[in-house]
């Protein structure tokens, strides 16, 4: 199993959360972060004045997956948060050595 976690542009999420419902891909959590990357917060347009770093409203979308859907999962995301310009985001996959459903007990794959 995987932990998916991306960082991306807020007005994206909508078209995120529709490509992972067509990979029947329902849970997710989502929060609102600030942040910045190698731009250190700046846009296009003064990317070339790094005198000091601004933090930019994000998104963080997580979801956890079993392991044979981690590459159709990044791909949607990429492909659904793409805008082609600084700041579109960064998608991290991490191991999860365990689940465990709080209601039922389910665990593991049983448990997502």
């Amino acid at each position: 199993m995987k932990m998916v976690m991306a960082i991306v542009k807020p007005f994206k999420l909508d078209d995120i959360r529709e490509a992972l419902y067509e990979l029947d891909i329902q849970g997710m959590t989502v929060s609102d972060v600030m942040g910045c990357g190698r731009q250190q917060g700046q846009s296009d347009a003064d990317a070339a004045i790094r005198d000091s770093i601004s933090f930019l409203p994000k998104t963080k979308l997580e979801v956890a997956v079993t392991d044979d859907k981690v590459d159709d999962v990044i791909k949607a995301i990429q492909d659904s948060a793409t805008t082609g310009r600084i700041g579109d985001g960064k998608i991290f996959v991490y191991d999860l050595s365990r689940t465990v459903r709080i209601r039922t007990g389910e665990k593991d794959k049983e448990a997502l």
